[in-house]
């Protein structure tokens, strides 16, 4: 463990009045890295605060808090907890592991602490560097996670990354520490489980230092992602910006520079969150990318949805059903997209915002609502009636945007005017006679 104390003073570089959140489960990696931390209080005068977050899905749970609590007390040392209550339908490990690091964050703003410090230790690192590489990831993701994360106001560390279970094990026997061990990581229904109960024996029988040779290669793949993030930092703001890819520019890009502005797009949505992003999600932004179809979307997980609308492609992460509407159109109407119609006493513009109508064509009151299937508007100069759809496709309205472009109709659903779009052929031209005016604002 001399590589652990190294890290926390030498390169860490830890000093009196330093605050630090320490997750602890009470298990043995916990544990050790508490004991180090403990030891170093002798010399440095660091502040410590525990947190234990009790899953609620074993029996032992409850008596692992109160000993944890316990040793706390003895030690006098701060200790928080919480107990998740209710899971939802999401992924087991994934919710879990929110809640854990929103909790910690909650302490971390609490009590001002500069670092975060978790117990993943270096066959940790060898599992979670195999399991994206068999689902595939992002260049980020390959490298299985970072010994110091820089999360702006304080830092999340894993300084036990440098050791093996087995050398925690044996540090704890060695000095009599204290800890549970948690059964469920000996059932095999947990992928992580498999991968360590059946590769890592493997590996190790190869070499027993293997856990040196994966930090090494991570080490390895962070240097060059930053490295290349720092070609796309020059290019990123130019092409992608509020969620949106600007698709002429995209494609001028390097290949090479091209796939990794999609990683850099999904490290952005997800953030830390990368285990359920897989090769699978790169290829269905590539095809739609790539797709003739001037409007088409894919998705994505975590309820997040890609939409390709002409030369853009917008992100979104909240799938909204379509808003359906009808509104009595008055003086002054505030329209759910944003926009607004207003009745008028003059303009001398004549483009497809205003609009003119005469009472002889029309049967009040006036309505605007969303577009209806099947629907169609009459035009001028033309014989017979247009596809609203149609008149979409032809003024390039985004797909995401049709289900709620406002649409003007008269009493009998006659429809008058797409706002911004079309005009009818029961609108007036600023020669002809009309009754009233309307803008689209």
């Amino acid at each position: 463990m001399h590589k652990v104390k190294e890290f926390l003073e030498k390169e860490l570089k830890l000093k009196d009045g330093d605050v630090l959140v320490i997750g602890n489960s009470y298990g043995p990696d916990s544990m050790a890295l508490m004991d180090i931390l403990l030891k170093l209080k002798k010399k440095i005068n660091i502040s410590i605060v525990v947190a234990h977050v009790n899953h609620n899905v074993r029996e032992e749970s409850a008596k692992e808090k109160q000993d944890l609590e316990s040793f706390c007390r003895d030690k006098d040392v701060i200790f928080e907890s919480m107990v998740i209550e209710q899971y939802g339908d999401d992924n087991f490990e994934n919710e879990a592991r929110n809640i854990r690091y929103n909790f910690f964050e909650d302490l971390v703003r609490k009590y001002n602490a500069n670092y975060l410090l978790t117990a993943h230790h270096g066959d940790d690192l060898i599992e979670t560097v195999i399991m994206r590489i068999v689902r595939g990831s992002t260049l980020k993701g390959y490298s299985g996670f970072s010994k110091i994360v820089d999360m702006g106001n304080y830092k999340i560390v894993r300084p036990l990354i440098y050791v093996t279970k087995d050398e925690i094990i044996e540090y704890d026997e060695k000095n009599n520490i204290p800890y549970a061990i948690d059964k469920s990581n000996f059932k095999d229904t947990h992928t992580r489980n498999r991968y360590r109960h059946t590769l890592l024996p493997f590996l190790k029988s190869e070499d027993p230092k293997v856990h040196e040779k994966f930090l090494k290669y991570s080490t390895t793949l962070l240097e060059y992602d930053e490295y290349i993030n720092k070609e796309i930092s020059r290019t990123i703001s130019k092409v992608y910006k509020d969620r949106t890819i600007d698709l002429p520019k995209y494609l001028e890009l390097d290949p090479l520079i091209q796939k990794k502005l999609i990683y850099c797009i999904l490290e952005d949505i997800y953030k830390d969150d990368l285990m359920i992003i897989n090769d699978n999600h790169v290829k269905l932004l590539k095809m739609l990318i790539k797709s003739k179809k001037a409007n088409s979307y894919v998705y994505l997980p975590h309820n997040i949805k890609a939409v390709k609308a002409y030369d853009k492609i917008t992100i979104s992460d909240r799938i909204k059903e379509p808003v359906n509407y009808e509104i009595e159109l008055s003086d002054y109407v505030e329209l759910p997209n944003g926009h607004s119609i207003t009745k008028i006493l003059e303009s001398d513009k004549n483009d497809n915002n205003i609009c003119r109508i005469s009472n002889d064509d029309i049967v009040y009151p006036l309505y605007v609502r969303t577009r209806k299937y099947g629907d169609k508007m009459q035009l001028k100069k033309i014989n017979g009636s247009r596809r609203i759809k149609d008149i979409f496709i032809d003024a390039k309205v985004p797909l995401l945007e049709r289900d709620t472009w406002p649409i003007v109709v008269d009493s009998c659903d006659k429809i008058i005017w797409i706002p911004g779009i079309k005009k009818s052929k029961f609108t007036k031209q600023k020669n002809e006679t009309y009754d009233i005016i309307l803008r689209y604002d």
